[in-house]
């Protein structure tokens, strides 16, 4: 027969394993454009990868502005299994030379929808290529993106990272053509790049929460040691 003490003990263990499992593990992703450089005058192709974010939801559309001020002349989206896309145009006020070209129109928004059993769901991300076409001659343009989860919530990536590097919460997917990069962001380089700054986090997660189940560990058998010398 079990005795009180020792069910009071493997309650403790269970519970406790329950705490150390039930941690969250996954570090914070953001929208991000890879590459994130390109040449002035160059048509160039990106991919834009969107992860999903929330435990309880999925993600069901994703919008990507194009800048206005320095436009591309042109925009293509490669077809995205299970999704549906159009790219919206507009006049702009006034002409801007681009290389040599008059530009009076440009694309200046992309638009994803998922369609049923396609979104995003939890631990996923899509990647979403496009081609742009003559790189404006600018220091760096931004793709301000909105991401609509399918409980309602949208979350702005449309934050400017500082020179420095200082990354806000919600980094807007940012193009550097004459600019160099920021060396500490982590705008537009994928999981699969070096990227020191997100290695460090992901090897200080994992050794955190090593560190968290062996003192765990320890402690159920130090309270186990504990009762076994307390039997008569």
């Amino acid at each position: 027969m079990v005795s009180r003490r020792t069910a009071r003990i493997s309650a403790l263990t269970a519970a406790v394993a329950i705490l150390v499992l039930g941690s969250p593990l996954a570090a914070s992703a953001h929208v991000k454009i890879t590459p994130n450089t390109a040449a002035a005058g160059d048509d160039i192709e990106v991919t834009f990868r969107v992860p999903n974010e929330e435990e309880k939801a999925n993600t069901v559309r994703v919008e990507i502005d194009l800048p206005t001020k320095t436009p591309f002349a042109g925009a293509e989206y490669a077809p995205v299994t299970g999704w549906t896309a159009r790219i919206v145009s507009a006049k702009l006020p006034k002409p801007i030379k681009n290389d040599g070209v008059e530009v009076t129109e440009a694309p200046v928004k992309i638009i994803y929808t998922a369609k049923p059993g396609y979104a995003i769901t939890v631990g996923q991300f899509q990647e979403f290529p496009v081609a742009l076409d003559l790189t404006p001659d600018t220091g760096s343009v931004e793709f301000p993106t909105i991401q609509t989860y399918s409980n309602g919530d949208v979350v702005r990536w449309d934050e400017r990272t500082l020179p420095d590097g200082d990354e806000p919460d919600n980094p807007a997917p940012t193009l550097y053509i004459n600019d160099a990069p920021p060396t500490d962001t982590e705008s537009g380089v994928t999981i699969n790049a070096t990227n020191q700054a997100a290695s460090t986090a992901s090897t200080a997660l994992i050794l955190g929460t090593a560190g968290l189940a062996l003192g765990v560990i320890a402690l159920v058998l130090g309270i186990f040691a504990f009762v076994r010398t307390r039997r008569p």
